[in-house]
């Protein structure tokens, strides 16, 4: 597919001014304070696998509503320190899967929790996680269950789920909790800004493809992929475009990130229609803009004949070297850690 959004020298300058509710933090604080009345983690359980090099658990946490949320905690076989966990986030109507099915993190010497997502899967991989809160006014798919309003929304629900899995991934045995890292690519990068946003004690993020930064730009400009889905329903329910709008200012990636203080790294196709570049450069212009202090470190590789792949293997090599130079102290001398004892946790 041609390029068809702003020119790469402009998307370097791409700093939008995005409207943003003036009640942005006081909603997501009392989300996530009520959030927080349930402890997080409800059952860590071995999951027997086949591997002999890594470890697998079945972790259950409490998400949005105290509801279970489910996600694979996977490490190396036979490491008893702690080690720093890279949160992952999975992409839109994809669900966790088998433990076995992602193993970059866990064989490069991390820690490595993937989260469900609840209510969707079917697409790329099973689920486990179901949403009992579908009954807000809306359309069927996910990105448009519960638009027309900030509280009933679908993605306060799994931005609430992103949070609350990096609470759960400290509370783990076998993890450093000052070493977690957010990631995903296309919804799971967004969610990883999302979380960043949220959570001033992120060691690192890594974002590709981020989906939701600057969404009022993407229905302007794209219908392929999700933000089709909202086109689709606009398209028969015309005078919900307000309403949807307003939702949409709540969840929007790019007000997440200008309150990020976590090192960051980003990978973004130039052909990507599904994210398009500019609402991805948004998120990277504004990232951190809000933070005290040092505006934090940012990274971006720019892939001008890829769309939503981005660079695949050659990029996830680019997030291993960048991550492990960024962690520096905290994966390099893991000597002074606690060992991790057999009471604590044990092999499946």
């Amino acid at each position: 597919m041609p390029l068809f959004d702003l020119p790469l020298d402009q998307l370097r300058q791409y700093a939008p001014a995005v409207a943003e509710p003036a009640d942005f933090d006081a909603f997501w604080r009392s989300t996530l304070d009520a959030a927080a009345q349930s402890p997080v983690l409800l059952d860590v359980r071995p999951e027997p696998t086949d591997l002999r090099l890594v470890d697998s658990w079945d972790v259950t946490f409490a998400g949005f509503g105290g509801d279970p949320v489910r996600a694979w905690y996977n490490r190396p076989a036979g490491v008893d320190e702690a080690l720093p966990v890279i949160v992952e986030y999975v992409g839109y109507g994809r669900g966790r899967g088998l433990p076995h099915e992602r193993l970059i993190w866990p064989v490069a010497g991390y820690a490595h929790l993937l989260m469900d997502a609840r209510g969707q899967s079917g697409r790329y991989g099973a689920g486990d996680t179901p949403d009992p809160h579908g009954e807000a006014p809306g359309g069927p798919s996910p990105l448009t269950r519960g638009i027309l309003s900030p509280e009933g929304y679908y993605y306060r629900r799994l931005i609430t789920d992103a949070a609350r899995a990096v609470e759960a991934a400290r509370a783990l045995p076998g993890v450093d909790p000052h070493g977690v890292v957010a990631a995903g690519n296309s919804q799971g990068g967004g969610l990883a800004l999302a979380v960043a946003g949220l959570d001033v004690e992120l060691a690192a993020v890594l974002t590709t493809a981020p989906f939701l930064c600057h969404p009022q730009r993407a229905l302007e400009i794209t219908e392929v992929g999700a933000y089709g889905e909202i086109a689709n329903y606009l398209a028969v329910n015309r005078d919900a475009e307000p309403a949807v709008r307003r939702t949409l200012s709540y969840v929007d990636g790019v007000s997440f990130a200008r309150r990020a203080h976590a090192p960051v790294h980003f990978g973004i196709g130039l052909r990507d229609m599904v994210c398009p570049p500019s609402t991805g450069f948004a998120a990277y212009n504004h990232y951190g803009a809000t933070a005290f202090g040092p505006r934090p470190e940012r990274a971006m590789h720019v892939y001008p004949f890829n769309g939503h792949e981005h660079g695949e293997a050659t990029h996830t090599r680019r997030q291993l070297r960048w991550l492990a130079d960024v962690l520096g102290g905290v994966t390099a001398d893991r000597s002074h850690r606690p060992k991790v004892s057999g009471a604590q946790i044990s092999p499946a």
